[in-house]
């Protein structure tokens, strides 16, 4: 394969990154783009630089024209089930499927039954994993810098959720709630950091400050914008998220610490800085992190595009990919059991929300 042609199906903020993303890596380009919305449309078709007639309002228009080796979906949440359905049903294109996979675990598993038996490759677009400062943690905690890993502690403190066409993202029903939304990327990071199954969630949260005085066909937005919560995995170690949406006057977005019986390391984001520190020597060694390799390092410090790289290599060689759809249900699970946790007050196994 010459040129590894793609379609993205879905215009919008991260629909235009994926764009970007695409097209600064040799041997591959967007050749197409769709969306519903007018206006999403024309970004797209701008920012992907494509003539009028690979420009399509509907996704299954795209799919049918035949000019696509491979496709990424970014549409709102809700609509992910039907239209993976809709793409998988071609099985020689390979998937690339933005986060979180669905709003719902039912959904999820639709998604997973239509991907069985197909030559296609499909990616679970989870890009945090490949943010230099995590990778180099992580790889950190696998050469045993840490000893044996104990705990997992996550922050974000960010920003509120921003605009979208319609403001689908305004309520639980179209996102499947910020913990699914927004946090399947930590709940995926915390599972593949503990190399384990998480067993059990506590989840503490509530709508405190963003969005309260906004009102769409007068219903007010449910979603949370903050929250804390606890995972337990089979193998005994525990993990914590500490989310704020109303944190702009913070210097990192984002803070990861694994601890262990002989050290932790700790990475910050977008900082770029990662600490090493030794329980018995009482020292810590700093020092910056980066990756020579990204070429275009758009909203995400190069990880979509280092993610873009991975499943290109993965097209060409015809190897598995490497971030899976099961990653992603297990990453909406954990965050359906975290709201399950919030709405009754109590601890909830992962059992109840896997239906095992």
């Amino acid at each position: 394969m010459k040129e590894i042609r793609y379609g993205v199906i879905g215009t919008g903020m991260m629909g235009l990154e994926h764009i970007n993303n695409v097209n600064a890596i040799d041997g591959a380009h967007v050749v197409a783009i769709s969306d519903p919305d007018p206006q999403s449309r024309k970004f797209g078709r701008n920012t992907a630089r494509l003539e009028d007639d690979m420009v399509f309002e509907d996704h299954r228009d795209l799919l049918a024209a035949g000019v696509c080796d491979a496709v990424v979906l970014v549409s709102p949440n809700h609509t992910h089930a039907d239209i993976m359905e809709d793409i998988l049903a071609y099985e020689d294109l390979h998937v690339m499927v933005e986060k979180p996979l669905a709003t719902t675990v039912d959904e999820c598993r639709r998604i997973l039954a239509a991907a069985e038996g197909r030559k296609g490759i499909v990616w679970m677009g989870l890009e945090y994993r490949y943010k230099p400062p995590i990778q180099a943690l992580i790889h950190e905690v696998s050469a045993g810098a840490v000893g044996n890993t104990k705990m997992v502690f996550i922050r974000e403190h960010r920003f509120p959720f921003l605009p979208k066409v319609g403001d689908w993202n305004r309520f639980n029903r179209n996102t499947g709630g910020t913990l699914v939304e927004k946090c399947c990327h930590f709940f995926d990071l915390m599972a593949l950091i503990a190399e384990s199954t998480p067993v059990r969630v506590f989840g503490s949260g509530g709508q405190d400050v963003n969005h309260l005085d906004e009102r769409y066909d007068g219903e007010v937005p449910d979603l949370l914008d903050n929250a804390y919560v606890v995972v337990e995995f089979e193998n005994g170690i525990r993990a914590m998220l500490d989310l704020c949406m109303f944190a702009e006057g913070s210097r990192n977005e984002q803070e990861l610490v694994v601890t262990g019986d002989v050290g932790k390391v700790e990475s910050f984001v977008p900082e770029a800085v990662m600490r090493i520190g030794r329980r018995f020597e009482r020292t810590v060694v700093e020092q910056p992190v980066s990756d020579d390799h990204v070429a275009y390092h758009g909203l995400h410090e190069g990880a979509s595009y280092l993610e873009h790289v991975d499943f290109v290599n993965a097209i060409r060689n015809g190897t598995p990919a490497k971030v899976t759809l099961e990653d992603g249900l297990l990453a909406v699970a954990v965050g359906q059991a975290a709201h399950l946790s919030i709405d009754e007050g109590r601890p909830v196994m992962m059992s109840e929300v896997l239906g095992e």
